[in-house]
């Protein structure tokens, strides 16, 4: 049975609400062809070693690569395209033999349907999305600890070790690895329950006054130039995280009400 069909919707819906991914560096995924699989009455025809899933859907991100290997006794091809349409020219492995493996990158956003030509009950899908590395937990360190958020960034490092200052009204981020690219400028999406502007922005205790910001909603996105040397990145905004978390709020505000409910209906003793 065909999953192609069935995943366009959910593609789509995917793609309007976004996808969030700790990726970070670009990877290849193997998918095996197992053994028997050249027959129709096969228990399955792809086995992700992602998860182990067995459908022949992918879900990867741009940039990344699927390996599909052959670990069948019959030759296969991996083409992109549908058993009912035929290719679609996108890519195509030609047919390989037992102990060969087929790698292709995918570097845009997409659904690639793919079927083997020789057996055409055979057939997957890669989902290829833009995603973006988080940092998670932010702001766990601050109030009560019960309000934190998870910070995507999209940068050719990684953010790691947020330290908010409530004082200061700021968030520290070390920034390790090396960098993947020459691209040193950093993305980094905050929500305004976190952080919120106007802001000054600290690279290594060296003031960076030509970044760029937008807001839409409560997130707002700042475009930041680093270099590759850069170790700490420090935000200072207006608020930060509040000082009591969403869960101490609501048992607060349920306190308050209950004293003055209780001192409005007490009743009043006559002397």
């Amino acid at each position: 049975m065909s999953f192609v069909k069935l995943l366009l919707g959910l593609f789509a819906t995917l793609m309007i609400f976004g996808i969030s991914s700790n990726a970070f560096a670009q990877t290849t995924f193997d998918v095996n062809i197992p053994t028997g699989a050249a027959s129709p009455d096969a228990p399955y025809f792809w086995q992700s070693e992602i998860n182990g899933d067995t459908s022949g859907i992918v879900e990867i991100t741009i940039g990344d690569s699927i390996s599909w290997k052959n670990a069948d006794s019959a030759a296969h091809t991996v083409t992109s395209g549908t058993p009912v349409d035929g290719p679609d020219n996108i890519f195509d492995s030609g047919l390989y033999g037992p102990g060969k493996s087929f790698t292709h990158k995918f570097d845009e956003i997409g659904f690639y349907p793919y079927f083997c030509l020789v057996h055409p009950w055979m057939d997957g899908a890669v989902i290829v999305i833009d995603a973006y590395s988080l940092v998670p937990n932010v702001g766990k360190d601050a109030g009560d600890g019960t309000t934190t958020f998870n910070v995507e960034y999209d940068f050719n490092r990684v953010l790691s070790s947020p330290i908010v200052d409530e004082e200061q009204k700021s968030i520290t981020f070390q920034i390790i690895g090396d960098a993947q690219s020459n691209n040193h400028d950093l993305e980094l999406r905050l929500p305004s329950q976190l952080i919120d502007g106007p802001f000054v922005i600290w690279a290594d205790g060296e003031k960076i006054t030509n970044y760029e910001s937008e807001k839409e909603g409560e997130l707002t996105t700042l475009f930041i130039p680093l270099t590759s040397q850069s170790e700490t990145l420090t935000i200072v905004g207006t608020t930060v995280v509040p000082e009591f978390g969403t869960i101490t709020m609501l048992i607060l505000l349920v306190s308050i009400l209950s004293v003055v409910i209780l001192s409005k209906t007490r009743p009043i003793l006559i002397k």
